[in-house]
């Protein structure tokens, strides 16, 4: 560790990043249940709701890019009071809300702050950890957060069972509280903030992404979260509505989903040990591609092969975070937090463009799922393949044992 934490010691302080890290799956999975519902209560499209979902996780991306330089000149701590503090009060307002515009633009604010703490929580593991190590812990911490889409639709079809949906979002509240806590015992990590002027913070943004091997492997390992937030944004309604599921058998198929994703981390670190980076990278691309076939074919027939596609799918896409975020972090020695701001934008980012493009068709929304996989997959594979023997990429990844 490279900066040492008295209060916290090894332990909290990975409590504190899997808190960190958990804020994107909980803000977005807790409410998917309700999602039917809130369109029958505010008497709107499905489309319409889904843009609580969408416009969050824009605001989420464009958070991370005004936070996290911000947090190079500030320092982490500053940065993780002031957002979380935000996202706490948007939270209490999202659940008083009586239309679905004034719950869309809450839920904006709401993306802002979140994105902020997220952003800072990735750039934190870049402070404390290098190399292997940095692998190990971000493992570690993605396998626990994954926990967090696991429980959430649970709890979140629990809480419909005996309140409405306007409790997920004071639950929600109250974790941003549990997440202070922990920051209150956190010590900064960042040893030599930027002197630069604040405005001057932003310009770090265009200076990394002029790194054109930063910018190519961004635009590659971004495309990936498609596949899972276009899941997110659909399933409750393939589920509920496509299969005639309840909101709590959904919640529960929905954790054997995350529970599948779980097994990503500990797939990764396994297979590195033996494999080639490269190689896993490339298997990954290949399964979404077949995954995708599986929907286009016989996903509509049977809820149990949709399932099964989605659980590998999502699976896949843990496995690529791992080596696809060191192998970013890598490309940059310096502005740790302008990088992570915009590996957090750009995967957010196409991951809400991947819920529209999905979502753009009620009626077709398994199809329309299958063919941004197979899109996904075979792009991904294109670029992958014209830059996996490249020195930037076979001199970073981490060797087998």
């Amino acid at each position: 560790m490279n900066v040492e934490q008295p209060k916290l010691g090894r332990r909290g302080t990975l409590f504190l990043l899997i808190i960190l890290g958990a804020f994107p799956p909980l803000t977005m999975d807790m409410y998917l249940p309700a999602l039917p519902q809130m369109a029958e209560g505010f008497e709107t499209r499905h489309a319409m709701v889904n843009m609580t979902l969408g416009a969050f996780m824009v605001a989420f991306a464009v958070g991370m890019l005004f936070w996290g330089p911000l947090s190079e000149r500030t320092g982490r701590k500053p940065i993780l009071f002031t957002t979380l503090a935000i996202y706490i009060v948007s939270s209490l307002l999202c659940a008083v809300v009586f239309n679905i515009e004034s719950l869309i633009g809450f839920r904006v604010i709401q993306g802002l702050s979140g994105g902020g703490v997220t952003v800072v929580g990735t750039a934190i593991v870049k402070d404390l950890y290098d190399g292997r190590e940095r692998e190990k812990v971000m493992a570690t911490v993605m396998s626990l957060v994954i926990i967090a889409p696991m429980v959430a639709p649970v709890l979140g079809a629990f809480l419909l069972q005996i309140a409405s949906w306007r409790m997920v979002f004071v639950v929600l509240a109250l974790f941003g509280c549990l997440a202070g806590v922990l920051v209150s015992l956190y010590s900064e990590t960042v040893t030599e903030k930027s002197t630069a002027p604040i405005a001057k913070s932003w310009n770090r943004l265009a200076v990394v992404l002029m790194n054109p091997r930063f910018a190519y492997l961004l635009l590659l390992f971004s495309l990936v979260p498609m596949c899972l937030m276009a899941f997110l944004g659909t399933a409750a309604y393939v589920y509920i509505d496509g299969f005639g599921l309840s909101e709590q058998a959904f919640s529960f198929i929905f954790a054997f989903n995350a529970a599948c994703a779980s097994l990503g981390p500990m797939i990764y670190m396994r297979l590195s040990g033996f494999i080639r980076v490269q190689s896993i990278i490339l298997s990954c691309f290949a399964v979404i591609v077949l995954s995708g076939l599986v929907m286009l074919v016989f996903a509509a027939q049977s809820l149990w092969i949709f399932a099964a596609g989605a659980a590998v799918t999502t699976t896949s896409v843990i496995v690529l975070r791992i080596p696809g975020a060191n192998l970013l972090l890598d490309q940059q020695d310096k502005d740790t937090g302008s990088a992570a701001a915009l590996i957090q934008f750009g995967g957010t980012l196409m991951g809400a463009v991947g819920v529209q493009l999905v979502s753009t068709s009620s009626h077709d929304l398994i199809r329309n799922y299958g063919i941004l996989l197979l899109s996904v997959g075979i792009i991904c594979a294109i670029m992958w393949l014209a830059v996996q023997h490249r020195s930037f990429v076979a001199d970073k990844v981490t060797k087998p044992l």
